[in-house]
């Protein structure tokens, strides 16, 4: 009778840890877009949630947020952020909130003559390895030069941990280059925006 106790009660425990795994791994499985692949509003404060008028500091130096676009591809979604410095050089801060945020600093390419599709691409001595590619629908606010809504498709590559390549291309037009680096949280600080 003993051994019988004994063998239901490890039955039981493990049944309750078997449960406790499966809703674990379902959590972290959940997608952080909507059934319908409309954009959801991100949660309070932080990179998610930059709006045109914001402002950044991002490894010492400080940026107007001058416009936003929210992507949306399938279950999946991230934001970028257009950044003036008044220097005219095009950058833009991306951001994903998968299971850890992920920040991407990217300065555009304008004079780059490589394009997409490669499984590698050589620029400016260095070697990137192809990562992704898909189109994402896209809603846009601020100053832009892009129509409110639309498509964009991308090609992403990566060089070391930190380096990456980006090739968009917005509606019909062509494909926009910029190089990225990961950025660690600590270097970005929202500042309170300008009255």
């Amino acid at each position: 009778m003993d051994a019988l106790v004994t063998c239901l009660v490890a039955a039981v425990a493990v049944l309750v840890v078997v449960v406790v795994v499966v809703v674990v791994v379902r959590a972290r499985r959940r997608p952080t877009g909507p059934p319908d692949g409309e954009p959801t509003e991100p949660p309070r404060g932080g990179p998610l949630r930059l709006t045109p008028g914001d402002r950044v500091c991002i490894r010492e130096r400080e940026y107007a947020v001058s416009a936003t676009i929210r992507l949306v591809e399938g279950d999946w979604s991230w934001v970028q952020h257009l950044l003036d410095d008044d220097s005219g050089t095009r950058h833009r801060l991306s951001v994903e909130d998968g299971p850890e945020l992920e920040l991407v600093f990217w300065t555009a390419e304008p004079g780059a003559t490589v394009t997409p599709g490669a499984p590698t691409i050589e620029l400016g001595g260095r070697r990137y390895t192809w990562a992704e590619t898909g189109q994402a629908r896209y809603t846009a606010t601020g100053e832009t030069e892009l129509p409110s809504t639309g498509t964009m498709r991308y090609h992403d590559y990566q060089s070391g941990g930190a380096a990456r390549l980006s090739f968009e291309a917005y509606g019909e037009e062509g494909w926009r280059v910029a190089r990225g680096d990961l950025l660690d949280p600590a270097d970005l600080t929202i500042r309170p925006p300008q009255a």
